[in-house]
């Protein structure tokens, strides 16, 4: 386990008073996928957090999962495959955004069954972006908005956001001369619907604490 810690960001947290077993996993970094991210680059990688979902989902000792979440976004395809992964787990889950919740991070902090965001936190929400050369072709540009869209579907399916609302904050003037997007802070986040409340550590495990409970009483 110390070497999971280690490498992957993942440790169990055994609760004497309420007996749960939870496990911590961290989200942290880059979303790397389908290519490998620069050298000293901090990532999360794709292919390492499918087998530990998975362990997750059929190991029956496990009660709850706890997400930590700290990223600047990354490979759109494999995080939306991901927040998906984490979205169709049976066990009660929870979110804690610590740091950034940018671009593709934002389905993956949205994803769990209840989100906690830091008051410091920042969530970016932005237009589809590629990186290397693009073809100026419709296909293209349709290819684009097909996945801005899968992204918008999966937001607005896993908190009180619309989908016009976020498409609109997708395109509003940004901060930076020709930039586009939205930045919320803490608060602002949960009250645009993304998150359920503002808070850190203890607040997110006492709702998953809370939510385990309730799944055991069915």
């Amino acid at each position: 386990m110390e070497e999971d810690i280690k490498e992957l960001g993942i440790t169990v947290l055994k609760s004497e008073e309420e007996g749960h077993s939870i496990w911590m996993v961290s989200i942290i970094g880059e979303i790397e996928g389908h290519e490998n991210a620069q050298e000293r680059t901090k990532t999360t990688k794709y292919e390492h957090l499918l087998p530990i979902l998975t362990k997750i989902e059929e190991t029956e000792e496990i009660d709850g999962v706890l997400f930590l979440i700290n990223t600047v976004g990354g490979d759109v395809s494999c995080g939306l495959a991901l927040a998906e992964f984490i979205a169709s787990l049976s066990k009660p889950t929870v979110a804690l955004v610590i740091g950034d919740s940018h671009s593709i991070g934002v389905p993956l902090s949205v994803a769990a069954d209840y989100t906690v965001i830091a008051p410091s936190a920042t969530v970016i929400i932005h237009p589809v972006r590629m990186n290397g050369p693009v073809l100026g072709a419709p296909q293209t540009y349709e290819y684009f908005q097909l996945i801005q869209e899968r992204i918008t579907r999966f937001i607005a399916g896993h908190s009180k956001a619309s989908k016009e609302q976020i498409q609109e904050w997708m395109v509003a003037p940004g901060i930076l001369s020709r930039d586009l997007g939205t930045i919320f802070v803490g608060e602002e986040a949960v009250r645009a619907g993304l998150y359920q409340q503002v808070g850190g550590i203890s607040d997110a495990l006492k709702v998953l604490h809370e939510c385990i409970q309730k799944e055991h009483s069915l």
